[in-house]
């Protein structure tokens, strides 16, 4: 069904097909539904704030009847997080290595991974407040590529850590050993071991909430390119074990659109819509009009919410 039990709703697809629009009016549609709604860009173009008619910041703010809205910054979060970590391995290196570390940890914090990371640990941080804080999340998603990056996180960054604590387990075996040759007293309590195993326990607990909680629409519209780009997409999803909800069909040119262009224009559209049935033959079906001005502010985000409401499975 359209407003999917699942908490965690993600809209995604090619970039300029109006993900923002229509995760903003689902945001709107839930939090009218009476429930505490939380609407996320992951988007590096933030027009979140634009769409709502209001300032938004790295931090959710109240923007409407049970309806919160945040900007991630992932550069500025990735900072924020090199500068934890600088803080984090000032006691367990050398003052002599301590600088070259630092210098090292500078030059990684505008690298994409490390954005990235920074990025997903930020979403993690929001999804531990669903349930709770909301009832519902909604993400408005960077264009495809970056999204399936994002949603691969989990996994990558599991197996990276898993590495590392293993690394880091051998290590403080060796320690122990050399110091019961010694006649020492063992090594203590490791805090950096202990830090990499509750990152694992995160990640690991992050991709079982996409996995079981989540689920991913996409979004397009009645044209050649976004087409194949979604099936595409789907077909990745799919693999990864995410739950695709189903499609989004938006700006689809009302029947009563007149003229000889618009015309020529609906019946090239009519044949998209037809592909699009024949591609996504098991997938629930989104058809959102075209609206004939910009969308901005809450008046004309409800009125897509009514037609997200209507098209209700």
């Amino acid at each position: 069904m359209l407003l999917t039990p699942r908490p965690l709703v993600f809209l995604g697809g090619k970039g300029g097909v109006g993900k923002t629009t229509v995760a903003a009016a689902w945001a709107t549609l839930l939090a009218a539904r009476g429930q505490a709604t939380l609407l996320v860009s992951t988007d590096p173009a933030h027009s979140v704030g634009d769409i709502l008619g209001t300032e938004l910041s790295g931090e959710p703010t109240s923007v409407g009847d049970r309806l919160d809205a945040v900007e991630i910054d992932g550069p500025a979060d990735a900072a924020a997080h090199v500068e934890r970590l600088k803080a984090d391995v000032a006691g367990t290196v050398s003052p002599e290595t301590l600088p070259a570390v630092r210098r090292h940890l500078d030059l990684a914090k505008d690298a994409p991974g490390t954005i990235e990371s920074a990025l997903f640990d930020r979403l993690v941080t929001l999804m531990d407040g669903c349930p709770g804080r909301w009832d519902r999340i909604v993400f408005d998603t960077a264009p495809t590529g970056h999204t399936l990056r994002l949603l691969a996180m989990p996994a990558m960054l599991t197996t990276w850590v898993e590495g590392l604590a293993r690394q880091r387990e051998r290590v403080a075996g060796m320690d122990r050993m050399l110091a019961g040759l010694a006649g020492a007293d063992s090594p203590g309590d490791d805090p950096i071991l202990r830090r990499l195993q509750a990152r694992r326990t995160r990640y690991r607990s992050a991709r079982r909430r996409l996995l079981d909680d989540a689920a991913l629409w996409l979004v397009l519209v009645p044209e050649r390119l976004p087409i194949e780009e979604t099936a595409r997409a789907e077909r990745a999803l799919t693999r990864a074990g995410m739950t695709v909800g189903g499609v989004v069909v938006n700006r689809v040119l009302p029947a009563d659109a007149d003229g000889d262009f618009l015309a020529a224009r609906r019946e090239q559209q009519a044949g998209y819509l037809d592909e699009i049935a024949r591609r996504f033959p098991g997938r629930p079906r989104v058809r959102v009009a075209q609206q004939r001005r910009d969308v901005a502010g809450p008046d004309q985000l409800a009125r897509i919410a009514d037609e997200l409401a209507a098209a209700e499975l």
